[in-house]
């Protein structure tokens, strides 16, 4: 096999070893199979080219044709000329597909379905690419280091849309491919350089003496490699999902973090409330006994981030056919009748969740819809929404008693540990005052119900659409301050002083009861929609309380003064006439902004907060964004990390010999001065130390302490230069430190930085690069005129 297929082989498999690494974001794996074709063929289109040979542009143009025609005869055949030859309708056939794709990237949850041609796509072009760019740099140019850039643009995104980053696994098939290339490449080096490097004859063993291994060396290279790529990330700083953040965090419009997008309801809401226009959007017919506790549920917020509540990551499936999995948490003595509710959407209402009172045991719906399995909900898919949709919904009505509620066992671990979680930037005053609240209670129900009565009843709380507490910590510091606000402050405040008491807590969001018509139908309107929070109770599951005053109607197992009875209902009004409407989400100032809440928007502009499964720009984006924050780590940090290895080998521990000894001084003279140079001090090579060690002092304005200890180091220089037997001296290396530390505290703010990111001794390193590109040059000139001096000597003979 020659050096040059042997090379293309190894860019087809390093790309494919790389490409495995988005096997966990697609399920099933069969498309790495079709892409390996595909690749394999494209591959060998360029093979054959550089055999004609054709010249490198033409080689690499006709690999771009080979991998169009093979996109085209897989995803756009029957609107292409001859399934191969793409036009104007295979190319907006494209389009459709990469659009379709990445509406499912943010739809679904990793991993997706590989059902979705436009995901399909994105993979196997993706693949194509990256292997074009891979080929053209290693085989076509001769340069396999550079097309570790794609390779590494590939294993990024696939890293960056993973939930927890791409496993270490993928890494190590990525960078062995990598090396495996490089490997290749060195070997077809070393085979085109012939004789020159092969040293003398071979011995009778067949090996050359004194040869140097190619192969050895490439592999102690590659481990050197392998080894440095897993050590240097320990030392850098964590990207805990900042690169991403922007696309999946969750908050403000179109944000995502999960199968649903995470919404910023403290803005949108408000909007809403003070919107006049209030029209229906739900029209429900039930045979439930009660209507007070007819809550349309959309979407459950569990991750708490500090600033908002957003849905967790959830994976989402097909809608069970038949009844729902039961409850979680929900045990056989809790009272609970089953309820059959018709729901109407109306034909402005477009909405990407399917609203159904909690918990849900079936749903009889028609278009495309998907499960998630945790919140019980319903999303749409592929652009699926409830306009003009009708659906019945079978649910429970689950009806806990009080002691049933305040015997509840503890919780199941897990779900404490997820569902209690609380970040650090959370207010002390908040824990403080859910403790001062509860103090003297039995049992979390007890607690619960205290917290319930200090938003709705006695603790002085207003309901007001316009007030503005901001969001965030301060918001919520400011909302316990001045006891204003609407349904999200009164939401997000029970669930936190819940979690932060150990009761498992997340807020829905979805419609309030409506109200009842004279045909015993119920109306919901823009204004009904609502949040409140849902509290975990093992034995009884996912229980709804209603801290928001004058808005829904408080649960009958809540209520101290009610009948301590599983049918004790208190009927009260979800509405009245004369009260404020309740809050919404989404209204159609936000849709015409550009929003997306989990609300509603009428007409053709209607949008809802979109389902996602990744959220935000596609995989283009997520790269690019992923290759950004790489460069912008990079740059700044590798003189950095250049400058802590080169101080820790200097300020080594000397040896006792005057050899070491001459060695550990002027070694710390190199770091002193370096470090006087980070901190504006160039060096001049044509001063002595003592009086290089005076301009240090004075330029810096050291102390006497670190003014002392650069004397002492040049001391130990001059010493080690002019002595006969120069001695170890001690402390060199506390005496570098504390002249640098000197040099620090001396310096400005700016000035520090710098030192510490930006180095300038620094430019040492493209100096000893340029030094040994001379000398290796030097070196190979002159092994290249070594074999022509024995010919001269037998010419000259011959003609002697």
């Amino acid at each position: 096999m020659s050096g040059q297929v042997r090379l293309a082989l190894c860019a087809w498999a390093a790309t494919l070893l790389t490409a495995c690494a988005l096997l966990p974001l697609v399920d099933p794996p069969s498309w790495l199979f079709q892409a390996a074709f595909l690749l394999a063929v494209q591959s060998g289109v360029g093979t054959a080219a550089r055999r004609v040979p054709l010249a490198r542009p033409l080689t690499v143009a006709a690999q771009a044709v080979t991998a169009l025609a093979l996109l085209t005869l897989v995803f756009a055949r029957t609107q292409a000329f001859a399934g191969l030859v793409p036009g104007p309708e295979a190319f907006r056939r494209f389009a459709e597909l990469l659009r379709q794709g990445a509406d499912d990237i943010a739809r679904y949850a990793a991993p997706a379905p590989l059902e979705s041609d436009g995901i399909r796509l994105m993979l196997i072009a993706g693949v194509l690419v990256i292997g074009l760019l891979v080929d053209t740099l290693a085989v076509t140019f001769r340069s396999a280091a550079p097309a570790g850039l794609p390779l590494l643009a590939l294993y990024s995104v696939a890293a960056g849309l993973s939930e927890a980053g791409s496993d270490w696994l993928w890494f190590l098939t990525a960078a062995g491919g990598y090396l495996m290339l490089l490997l290749a490449e060195g070997r077809e080096r070393l085979a085109r350089w012939g004789r020159v490097f092969g040293g003398a004859a071979r011995a009778p063993d067949g090996r050359r003496p004194g040869a140097v291994t190619p192969v050895r060396t490439g592999r102690r290279i590659g481990a050197l490699a392998l080894g440095t790529a897993l050590v240097v990330p320990l030392a850098l700083p964590a990207m805990e999902g900042g690169l991403l953040d922007g696309a999946g965090s969750g908050r403000g419009e179109g944000g995502g973090g999960g199968t649903i997008s995470a919404v910023n309801p403290l803005v949108s809401l408000r909007d809403s409330l003070n919107n006049d226009d209030d029209r229906e959007v739900l029209t429900v017919r039930t045979d439930a006994a009660s209507l007070s506790d007819l809550y349309l549920r959309i979407v459950s917020l569990d991750d708490f981030d500090g600033t908002t509540w957003k849905p967790s990551k959830r994976r989402i499936t097909t809608v069970p056919e038949g009844a729902f999995p039961p409850p979680m948490g929900l045990g056989p003595d809790v009272a609970r009748t089953q309820v059959r509710s018709t729901i109407t959407a109306a034909g402005g209402y477009a909405q990407e969740w399917l609203p159904m009172p909690y918990p849900p045991t079936g749903v009889a719906v028609g278009g495309k819809w998907r499960f998630e399995p945790v919140g019980m909900t319903l999303i749409g898919d592929h652009g699926q929404r409830t306009s003009g949709l009708t659906y019945e919904v079978t649910s429970l009505d689950v009806r806990p008693t009080a002691a049933q509620l305040a015997g509840a066992p503890p919780p199941p671990a897990a779900v404490v540990r997820e569902y209690t979680e609380l970040p650090d930037s959370l207010p002390e005053v908040v824990r403080r005052t859910a403790r001062e609240i509860t103090a003297g209670a039995a049992n979390p129900y007890e607690r619960a119900v205290r917290l319930q009565e200090f938003f709705a009843v006695n603790g002085g709380f207003t309901y007001d659409t316009e007030v503005d507490v901001g969001s965030g910590p301060a918001g919520m510091v400011r909302f316990l301050d001045e006891r204003r606000g609407f349904c999200v402050h009164f939401s997000f405040a029970m669930a936190a002083m819940s979690r932060s008491l150990g009761i498992p807590a997340r807020v829905a969001v979805g419609f309030a009861p409506g109200s009842t018509r004279a045909d015993g139908s119920v109306s919901v309107s823009l204004k009904d929609a609502h949040a409140w929070p849902e509290l975990y109770f093992e034995g009884v599951g996912w229980t709804r309380f209603e801290p928001t005053p004058t808005r829904g109607s408080a649960p009958s197992y809540t209520m101290t003064d009610a009948p301590d009875r599983a049918d004790a209902d208190p009927a009260l009004p979800s509405r009245a006439p004369e009260a404020e409407p309740s809050a919404a989400p989404s209204a159609e100032e936000e849709c015409a902004a550009g929003g997306g809440q989990p609300g509603m928007c009428a007409g053709e502009s209607a949008r809802a907060a979109p389902v996602t499964g990744g959220g935000g720009p596609g995989w283009p984006g997520a790269a690019g964004k992923v290759l950004g924050g790489l460069l912008l780590l990079l740059v700044p940090l590798t003189p950095m990390l250049w400058r802590l290895r080169v101080r820790a080998r200097r300020l080594g521990a000397p040896g006792r010999s005057e050899a070491d000894a001459v060695t550990a001084a002027l070694a710390a003279w190199e770091e002193l001065t370096d470090s006087a140079w980070d901190h504006g001090i160039p060096p001049l090579e044509s001063r002595t130390p003592r009086r290089a060690a005076d301009r240090i002092v004075r330029l810096g304005r050291l102390g006497p302490e670190p003014s002392a200890a650069v004397h002492r180091v040049a001391g130990a220089v001059e010493q080690a230069l002019y002595a006969p037997h120069p001695h170890p001296t001690a402390g060199l290396a506390e005496d570098v430190r504390r002249a640098a530390a000197g040099l620090r505290d001396g310096a400005g703010r700016g000035a520090r930085l710098r030192a510490r990111v930006a180095p300038r001794s620094a430019v040492r390193v493209v100096w000893a690069v340029s030094a040994r590109w001379t000398s290796l040059r030097g070196r190979i000139a002159a092994a290249l005129r070594v074999p022509r001096i024995p010919r001269m000597r037998r010419a000259a003979d011959r003609r002697g």
